[in-house]
């Protein structure tokens, strides 16, 4: 069977708050980390949200 494109990866907060979503992308198309401007509600303001791997 063939491998997916799409990988479950979190998003953790640059805060340091410990925060983090969890989403999808396609690794195929998408090699670098993904790096998205998002809400955090423990520091209560927008900030950029780092790619890690889900343990």
């Amino acid at each position: 069977m063939a491998k997916t494109a799409t990988i479950k990866i979190k998003l953790l907060s640059s805060a340091n708050t410990g925060f983090f979503y969890v989403t999808k992308k396609n690794s195929r198309a998408m090699v670098e980390k993904m790096k998205k401007r998002k809400y955090d509600p423990i520091a209560r303001k927008h900030v950029e949200f780092r790619e890690s791997k889900i343990k």
